[in-house]
């Protein structure tokens, strides 16, 4: 995985016919997609993931993949759930899965979501309390975590102009580890049981420190972090307690959570 900027400038070496290119991209417009397409010159094959079925990137892609989720005019929060179904499908096809298994699973999606968010508003209340001293906020977990991970401290900034900082479990106990303290909140993501231990090892290491850190997986208390254990989807529902938060945050600033003020939807600039 490379960020779409690092490719086109310091490893265009990949651009060849061995290469498979899968580019993610909620609008298709973006300054990096239109380089990419000029850089490539359809040299490698590329898969488009994205909503916007008429843009530069589906016209420069071999194949495409639509998210269809509607329009969305905040930060990435439909779209970043429908990139990730259409990636976890894509994925189990090229590494040759049982496609109708990879279907059931995601079938579970949106129930799992619903059952998750009908209790939303009473999230937002109690995390919003539990929030309200805090300065600085860590989103850690290893594997497929690190999706929600990433994201996760991506969309805080974006929607509540509060510094958030997204990294694996390993890289938090190198350094950051230090700023444990009463300002300071862990989100801890337990993610897939090859290393859940380790992951459970570091909340119980952060709170024998005084350290403030919660879980997030199905054994999760407060339930606002829990989510259902369904492993093909995880990605999917680990999300929704960080969107819970940017609400809480935002409401307690006062602010719209995921408004626009310096940045727009679309960057379209390098």
């Amino acid at each position: 995985m490379v960020e779409t900027s690092e490719l086109v400038h310091y490893k265009n070496r990949f651009f060849d016919p061995k290469t498979l290119i899968v580019a993610v991209s909620q609008s298709g417009h973006s300054a990096e997609m239109l380089r990419l397409a000029e850089v490539n010159r359809k040299r490698s094959a590329v898969i488009a993931v994205t909503n916007t079925p008429e843009s530069p990137l589906v016209e420069h892609a071999t194949a495409a993949l639509f998210t269809q989720a509607g329009v969305e005019f905040s930060v990435s929060c439909k779209t970043y759930v429908t990139a990730l179904m259409a990636l976890k499908w894509l994925g189990d096809v090229l590494c040759q899965r049982d496609v109708k298994q990879s279907r059931r699973e995601l079938k579970h999606a949106a129930r799992a979501v619903a059952a998750y968010l009908a209790d939303w508003k009473e999230y937002v209340l109690s995390l919003a309390k539990d929030l309200s001293d805090i300065r600085y906020l860590f989103f850690v977990g290893r594997g497929e975590s690190l999706a929600a991970v990433g994201t996760g401290a991506l969309i805080i900034k974006e929607s509540d102009h509060f510094h958030a900082e997204g990294m694996s479990s390993a890289t938090f106990r190198h350094g950051p580890f230090e700023m444990l303290g009463e300002e300071t909140f862990v989100l801890v993501f337990s993610g897939d049981a090859r290393t859940r231990d380790l992951s459970l090892r570091l909340l119980n290491d952060i709170q024998q420190q005084g350290g403030r850190a919660e879980l997030v997986g199905e054994d999760a208390s407060p339930e606002c972090f829990r989510v259902a254990d369904h492993s093909g989807i995880r990605p999917i529902l680990e999300i929704l307690p960080v969107q819970m938060m940017t609400l809480a945050l935002a409401a307690r600033a006062g602010r719209e959570a995921g408004k626009f003020e310096l940045a727009t939807k679309v960057t379209t600039t390098e």
